[in-house]
């Protein structure tokens, strides 16, 4: 009987699965879009049974439908969601409240400058490897210990995305040590298991799930979730991931020297090192990258953070300025996206003297700062929404470079760049990237993606692929760009302009508060 492998990644707008035969081809794709509420300002959420659990259990019935096959040829299911986020549960696993997003929501400030106060910078900094920011969930508890008392009083469990599908399938709480070890600090020691000596600021030792690894296997599909999903109760489930990590996995980020940008909704990034490195702030003010951490891969580290906005700041973009294009795409007319990339493409490196900032909804790596805002600068009356549609894929594409710059400081320059996400879709963006940095810049084919890095993955839980390695093997080959050497050193010489746009005008962001 033929073998398959499923993966099905929740996403910030998004979720999408695949399900691969014996050979990793995909035989079914199936996505379905979902909404995230902005409650308020700074605040962001999903409803996780309905669009977690809900789209799971329905892209699952899908694959299984497309694929034409019987749910007991399925050897093994991986699963990832969107960053680290903040889900209580009850003893039934189910949720108490919307599920609090990853770093891109900001409501725990308070919280975040009581511990630094509460710990000390130099603690604080010790216990969470970093200065205490957005992305740390255990700011999140705090802030539902603080706000939400009668919901932190039933909390059996606080999960992130992907613990909550791994439990919703097996009755297991599990999560990859890799998040465990990164994100959640400090309730988690270096080895996995729980902090108890500082747990208790935050919620208590039985409220956080077992750190394990992502390939390995957390248990069987139960009766009840293979009625849900229509898997074939038995099957095994891996602990899963982030989306950012199946992703990175999923072309091929396996090796040290090697950095993955990821281009969704925001812009993530993973560095893979042999080595651990420390945090690294730049004298002159160009930004820090966060101390690294150990990586899904056994053997590397990596340094990992994100920005807020990239392709929330294309589509920005498209909702503001190509309004008539979406509503032709929604009456069967061409992509707005396809239409805002041909535009981008007629307009020369610089945006004809137009520079965005691309903070629009405060920034998290390089510059750490919620309170950035996004800024426009250098317009004229001669500039149309093509220029400005250059100018914000310039922007995202200059943070690109400013980390590279940082990495370059801190003495381990990149020898690969591997970009993937929905942006890579976007081929001038691509190019201005592939310029930004002046070397080349490899994209995966398009169906490389967190689903399939999941399907993968679980292909090493079943046995069927030995190690990371060996995964990286089975990878299809996809394209190399080659920068424009005219077109990097324009960017080179006007990078000083955009650095210092933000450092000129932070005090001004700061005090510019609603």
């Amino acid at each position: 009987m033929k073998t398959y492998f499923m993966g099905i990644d929740i996403g910030t707008f998004e979720s999408r699965g695949m399900l691969l035969d014996e050979a990793f081809h995909v035989v079914a794709d199936y996505s379905v879009p979902h909404s995230m509420m902005n409650p308020k300002p700074g605040w962001f959420e999903h409803d996780a049974e309905k669009d977690w659990w809900g789209d799971f259990c329905k892209i699952s019935k899908e694959l299984i439908c497309a694929g034409k096959i019987n749910p007991q040829q399925i050897a093994c299911v991986g699963a990832s969601t969107l960053g680290t986020d903040c889900l209580p549960v009850d003893e039934n696993c189910n949720p108490l409240r919307p599920a609090i997003l990853y770093g891109i929501d900001a409501r725990a400030s308070e919280e975040i400058e009581w511990l630094t106060q509460y710990y000390g910078e130099e603690k604080a900094h010790r216990l969470f490897g970093h200065p205490i920011c957005t992305g740390d969930t255990a700011t999140k508890i705090l802030w539902i210990k603080r706000h939400e008392p009668e919901i932190y009083g039933k909390t059996a469990k606080f999960l992130t995305g992907s613990s909550y599908i791994t439990a919703k399938l097996t009755g297991r709480y599990v999560i990859d040590q890799f998040l465990a070890k990164g994100s959640f600090r400090p309730l988690y020691h270096a080895d996995g298991s729980v902090n108890e000596d500082e747990i208790g600021v935050y919620c208590r030792p039985d409220q956080v799930a077992e750190a394990a690894c992502s390939t390995e296997i957390a248990g069987q599909v139960t009766a009840a979730a293979a009625r849900e999903t229509g898997l074939a109760a038995g099957t095994p489930v891996i602990t899963g991931t982030g989306d950012s990590t199946s992703e990175s996995i999923s072309v091929g980020l396996v090796e040290p020297g090697t950095v993955f940008f990821q281009f969704g909704s925001s812009m993530f990034f993973y560095y893979l090192t042999d080595h651990f490195m420390g945090d690294y702030k730049s004298a002159d003010g160009n930004g820090c990258i966060k101390g690294g951490k150990v990586f899904t891969v056994p053997g590397t580290f990596c340094l990992g953070d994100g920005t807020n906005a990239a392709g929330t700041l294309t589509r920005w973009v498209r909702d503001v300025f190509y309004a008539k294009e979406l509503a032709d795409e929604k009456n069967g007319g061409e992509n707005a996206y396809a239409v805002m990339a041909r535009e981008a493409g007629e307009v020369e490196a610089g945006s004809d003297g137009l520079m965005m900032l691309p903070y629009i909804y405060g920034e998290r790596s390089p510059i750490q700062d919620p309170l950035a805002q996004g800024i426009l600068f250098g317009l004229r009356g001669s500039h149309g929404r093509k220029e400005i549609n250059r100018a914000a894929l310039e922007a995202v594409s200059y943070s690109v470079y400013q980390h590279l710059l940082l990495f370059g400081e801190m003495g381990v320059p990149p020898q690969t760049i591997i970009t993937a996400g929905g942006g890579t879709r976007n081929s001038t963006w691509m190019h201005i990237i592939c310029d930004m940095a002046g070397m080349p810049v490899y994209i995966p084919e398009t169906y490389q993606c967190s689903s399939f890095g999941d399907a993968m993955m679980a292909a090493i839980g079943a046995g069927v692929l030995k190690d990371f390695h060996e995964l990286k093997k089975a990878l299809p080959t996809g394209k190399v760009l080659q920068p424009d050497a005219e077109n990097h050193k324009y960017y080179q010489e006007h990078y000083e302009i955009y650095r210092q746009l933000y450092l000129k005008n932070k005090d001004l962001m700061h005090r510019n508060r609603n």
